[in-house]
Order: structure tokens, then C-alpha cells, then sequence
């Protein structure tokens, strides 16, 4: 049940979800250059104006989003700026301070996640994914989290082939 992988990296169903996304912040941008159009030669109350510069933000928010996402789908995920990260594909299994065992795979962009799997996924680019690069099952990571350092045990790793 090997899933195709481009040779951007991105996998099959990676690949169509962003391509999903990018269709419907296609559409939404373009509904939003109509409603900013028609904000220009308007002459409003506070709320108006309040509204426009609303619908102008987010006219710059898609902008950047599509961008990003096309990107994605030209070349896949950016290269790490000089830290070994795992590989999108590894499986960890790790066993968190609460005593809990949870195995993860590996992924290098947030895209990638499959759906209803969330919980079991790990971006390589993470803290913890970046904690764990380069070490081996056994070995206690520390990594950052919200609320302060966390620790987690290695218990196994498994590169793709």
C-alpha cells in the first residue's frame, strides 16, 4: 500500500489536498479583488472603512498563502537551513513523561498529514521532530514546548527504505 511520491517529495494525496486548497483560496481571492475594487470608489461610515481595510488584509493574507502553496506543489518542501532533520517517512515510537507510548510517522510539511491521522503525525521541522534528528532508540530528547521544556524517551525509530 506504497503511496506514489512526486519527485518534489510530496506525496499523491499530499499533492491533491494542496491543490484543493489552492483552488479554493483561488476563488476566494478572486471574490475579495471584486469586493476591494468596489471598496475603492466608496464613501462610508467608520465600519465601511474598517470592513475594506478587513477585506484588503486578507486580499494579502491569500496572496502570500497561494504563493506558499504553489511553491509547495513546484518544488515540495523547502530544505532544512543546515540541521539534519528526520526524513518525511521515518516512524518513531516514544514514550511522553505521562507514561504514554505513541508512534508517529514522520512528515515534512503540515500538507502531508493524512486525514484523521493528526494526532499520529510528527513534522520533521518541529521542536520535537528537530530534537529527535540523530539520535537512537533509549536515548531521552529534550525539546521545547508553550508551556517550557518537555522530555520524551526514544523508544524506536524506523527510516524509510
Amino acid at each position: 500500500m506504497s503511496e506514489e511520491v512526486e519527485p518534489t517529495g510530496l506525496a499523491d494525496a499530499a499533492r491533491a489536498r494542496i491543490a484543493a486548497e489552492l483552488a479554493r483560496l483561488r476563488e476566494r481571492r478572486n471574490q475579495l479583488e471584486i469586493e476591494v475594487k468596489n471598496d475603492r470608489g466608496m464613501v462610508g461610515d467608520h465600519g465601511d472603512a474598517a470592513d475594506a481595510i478587513q477585506r484588503a488584509d486578507e486580499l494579502a493574507s491569500l496572496e502570500e498563502r497561494i504563493t506558499e502553496l504553489d511553491r509547495l506543489l513546484r518544488t515540495g518542501p523547502a530544505p532544512s537551513d543546515g540541521g539534519d532533520l528526520l526524513p518525511g517517512g521515518t516512524e518513531v515510537t516514544l514514550r511522553f513523561s505521562d507514561g504514554s507510548v505513541v508512534t508517529m510517522h514522520v512528515i515534512s510539511v503540515v500538507e502531508e498529514t493524512p486525514v484523521g491521522r493528526e494526532a499520529e503525525t510528527l513534522t520533521a521541522g518541529s521542536p520535537l521532530g528537530v530534537a529527535l534528528a540523530g539520535h537512537k532508540p533509549g536515548d531521552t530528547v529534550t525539546y521545547t514546548t508553550p508551556q517550557g521544556p518537555n522530555q520524551v524517551e526514544l523508544l524506536d525509530v524506523k527510516y524509510p527504505a
